[in-house]
């Protein structure tokens, strides 16, 4: 099996070894979103990367050009702020090796833990909700043969919010998709600022209500709506974990993405 990174940038200088920088040590597509198309290939050591250069903008829109173009067995998502362990690649792909029946396995960043288990296991709907795209790795032909996408309505750059890793975990889920963890630290992230959090403020409770109903439906959203305001309150600032939920509450009626489920 062959495998390839795929990562998600904004306004890369050509001069910038964001391989280097990343101690990534295999085969890589970098999407690089800029302000121009273009395309270019070189080596570092043994490994060939390619970097195409848009004329477009959105995170779900750079994902889904990534896998189109990848030619790999097995692809990892990265961003321009990770920091890679040694042999992750040996890693990731003695993984696939041991769970052949995995369509995509979850990994552990090492400053970012997830509190799942320390044993591999097969993840339900719900552990879905604490996964980061840092940790998603996947068989290509698994999304491409069950036409499984990251959806652009959503995610940064769409003016929607996030949450866009859990809704490709779903459907993932919908098509019968083998989805894993593995318990093993691939990268930490270096990540400081975001391209679309902006803090706690009304934007921020809007969009997660838009979205949350377009994933899970009008009934489940305003469960969740309740859930999630209680239980992310000390985060929140000076806003309220009522005031949060009304404004979650607002957007699932508002319903900007158009689901119909009730």
């Amino acid at each position: 099996m062959k495998f390839e990174i795929l990562l998600s940038c904004m306004n890369l200088g050509s001069d910038e070894d964001i391989i280097g920088r990343s101690h990534i040590s295999s085969d890589t597509i970098i999407v690089n979103q800029c302000g121009h198309d273009g395309y270019r290939e070189y080596m570092h050591g043994n490994n060939k990367v390619r970097i195409f250069s848009q004329n477009d903008t959105g995170l779900t829109k750079s994902r889904n050009f990534a896998i189109r173009n990848s030619q790999a067995d097995i692809c990892l998502l990265c961003d321009d702020d990770e920091l890679f362990v040694d042999n992750y690649e040996e890693g990731i792909m003695k993984a696939y090796r041991e769970f052949p029946q995995a369509d995509v396995i979850i990994f552990n960043i090492g400053n970012r833990p997830v509190g799942f288990s320390d044993m591999p296991r097969e993840l339900g709907y719900f552990d879905l909700m604490h996964v980061a795209s840092w940790q998603i790795s996947f068989k290509k032909s698994s999304l491409v043969d069950n036409n499984v996408w990251f959806d652009e309505n959503m995610g940064a750059g769409s003016g929607n919010g996030a949450e866009e890793e859990f809704k490709f975990l779903t459907d993932c889920r919908k098509k019968r998709l083998c989805i894993y963890y593995v318990p093993l630290i691939i990268a930490d992230v270096a990540q400081t600022t975001s391209t679309w959090f902006r803090g706690y403020d009304t934007e921020f409770f809007v969009n997660r209500g838009n979205t949350t109903r377009y994933i899970m439906g009008y009934w489940p959203a305003l469960l969740y709506a309740a859930y999630y305001s209680v239980r992310k309150r000390h985060q929140f600032g000076d806003i309220s974990w009522f005031r949060a939920f009304r404004l979650i509450v607002q957007g699932i009626k508002e319903n900007r993405l158009g689901q119909k489920n009730e």
